[in-house]
């Protein structure tokens, strides 16, 4: 089984807020998300009048396979595939698309392809992330 996170795999999540790693008040997009199986956290922040995310930290960082840091080691891209998970953008400039919500794409580590997504704000510490394949969401 591949040791990176699930959140990634599956295309669709629910962040929750990291509550020592959250500064900002609640329903905010902006701060560290951890993914609802806690393998992942996730740097949420505004840029290009919009949001990124960038992988912060992994409960298993170290590929047991190989004993170095976990890489993208599925982008199909080999320029791509030997740079490291913590530090990668999982998207970037999505654009709000209403009150506490966002469309862009979202890169998906696990297989190397980037796909459309919507990010909200569901609660106080909820982020709902949906990876979308045609029309399904």
């Amino acid at each position: 089984m591949d040791c990176r996170f699930g959140f990634i795999a599956a295309i669709a999540a629910i962040l929750l807020a990291a509550p020592s790693a959250r500064a900002q008040g609640a329903g905010e997009v902006t701060g560290i998300w951890l993914t609802q199986a806690g393998d992942a956290r996730v740097r949420v922040s505004k840029c290009g009048g919009g949001i990124c995310g960038v992988v912060v930290g992994l409960k298993q960082p170290i590929d047991p396979a190989t004993g170095k840091p976990q890489v993208d080691d599925k982008n199909p891209n080999p320029a791509l595939a030997k740079r490291r998970i913590i530090g990668l953008p999982l998207f970037s400039g999505m654009h709000a698309t209403g009150p506490g919500k966002w469309s862009g794409q979202i890169y998906n580590a696990d297989d190397g392809s980037t796909y459309a997504s919507n990010v909200s704000v569901t609660g106080a510490d909820t982020l709902r992330v949906e990876g979308c394949v045609g029309m399904l969401c």
